[in-house]
């Protein structure tokens, strides 16, 4: 069976935000890309100061309807481009 480049391997019982269940693909995930797309532009909001966590929170769920905690973004933010507050 073949399975898209873009579709992740479902590793846990969460489901990442910025994916959904793809029922014709077993134990993948699919990219909703609108949603993945907002979750980079709020991160790199977060990362560079322009907004806090709190205001990227309430952006993500005005965008998408869906929610995240604090700590999940801080996470995502931290992955992604290093960690929030470090001291260069």
């Amino acid at each position: 069976m073949f399975v898209p480049d873009n579709y992740i391997r479902r590793t846990s019982s969460t489901i990442p935000f910025g994916y959904e269940l793809d029922e014709n693909f077993d134990g993948y995930l699919k990219p909703v890309e609108t949603e993945l797309a907002v979750l980079k532009e709020v991160a790199e909001s977060v990362f560079h100061n322009e907004i806090s966590l709190g205001i990227g929170i309430d952006w993500l769920e005005a965008e998408t309807g869906k929610g995240m905690s604090r700590p999940g973004l801080k996470k995502y933010v931290d992955k992604i481009y290093g960690r929030l507050g470090k001291k260069s």
